[in-house]
């Protein structure tokens, strides 16, 4: 929660879920921005603010009193616990089952504690490394949604390729779902949680360079309503969605998602899963893939490997790659140029008229 999550990012989250009733959940809230915008999703969008619930937990003592002020002063009643504590070590709400989980968790978390939570019961889906927590963070999320709910989450684009220390056995038994023998004796069958994943552009965070991803996820996928609309049976796909290629520069260094932007992946994503929803794959930008497809690639879950490519337009050419390539065909012409002068005043010496 100590990142500061780009306000783009978390319109392109709320837009993407639609959190307008129930129980809404971030384990590492930050300064309370996740809140923020899920109410200011419900105003814009008719609905009533007591339908929602706010739940919400922080490591930091200075990012927790922050988030407490930072709620309050917008009327918005929430439940962030009795004080800051580390949301795997104290779990401050163990019974809370939500509807929405919303989260953008610190990257690639080395120092998390792992090695003291080897048997924790949250681990349904494998038990992370203690050098990385992005499969706990994952773990926790699903550990705390509700039947009928769904998850967004923030994270480093490693969680969709990783083969270490055993994140690709996690990563599979996500997709495809996994059979655990429990203590009593009994199997009890845990579903793929995989939705949907985007590849977003780079350059959207102030604080860090990793290039990161949305993670979608829940723990039905055979139906489930959203703002009243019904979804339909999406078992056995994953919709890919490969939005590097949006975004503007507002700085040198920054790149922002505009409202259109947001709109394109968010009703991509709606029209996936919505029942009638009229989607249908565009090359370079969204595929839904089956699970065989995936499995195919080694359940890796970078879009890339799945929307294939598009024709490049000349204005979609990254702005770092254009200046660069400008640059060398300037440096080529310049020295092109030289050698022609050079050619030129050899030529005019030649007939008596050198300088």
């Amino acid at each position: 929660g100590q990142y500061y999550t780009a306000g783009c990012v978390v319109k392109l989250l709320v837009e993407m879920l639609e959190p307008f009733k129930g129980r809404v959940y971030d384990p590492c809230c930050g300064s309370g921005g996740m809140f923020v915008q899920s109410e200011r999703f419900v105003e814009e969008h008719g609905g009533r603010l007591n339908e929602i619930s706010v739940y919400g937990q922080e490591s930091n003592a200075t990012t927790w009193r922050l988030a407490k002020m930072n709620l309050a002063i917008r009327s918005i009643e929430a439940n962030l616990g009795p004080k800051w504590a580390d949301t795997f070590h104290e779990d401050l709400h163990k019974g809370l089952m939500a509807k929405y989980v919303l989260a953008n968790p610190p990257f690639n978390d080395s120092d998390w504690g792992g090695e003291k939570l080897k048997d924790d019961g949250r681990w349904k889906y494998g038990v992370p490394p203690a050098g990385n927590a992005n499969f706990a963070w994952l773990q926790h999320i699903v550990h705390h949604l509700a039947p009928d709910g769904y998850a967004g989450v923030v994270l480093a684009n490693g969680s969709l390729s990783s083969q270490q220390f055993g994140e690709g056995d996690i990563r599979r038994t996500m997709i495809e779902g996994i059979e655990v023998a429990e203590p009593n004796g009994t199997k009890t069958v845990y579903p793929g949680l995989v939705d949907c994943i985007v590849a977003l552009p780079g350059q959207l965070f102030s604080t860090t360079q990793i290039p990161v991803c949305l993670w979608f996820l829940t723990r039905d996928k055979s139906n489930g309503i959203s703002r009243d609309k019904k979804l339909r049976d999406r078992t056995g796909e994953i919709l890919f969605i490969d939005a590097r290629g949006l975004g503007t520069m507002v700085s040198r260094t920054l790149k922002e998602l505009s409202d259109d932007d947001i709109a394109k992946v968010a009703n991509t994503y709606h029209a996936w899963r919505e029942v009638g929803g009229r989607y249908v794959d565009v090359p370079g930008f969204a595929k839904a893939a089956s699970l065989k497809e995936v499995e195919a690639q080694g359940f890796l879950l970078t879009p890339g490997r799945y929307v294939g490519t598009r024709e490049m337009d000349p204005d979609d050419e990254p702005f770092e790659s254009k200046i660069s390539r400008l640059t060398k065909d300037l440096r080529d012409q310049m020295t092109e140029g030289m050698a022609l002068d050079e050619r030129i005043r050899n030529a005019l010496a030649g007939v008596g008229h050198g300088w």
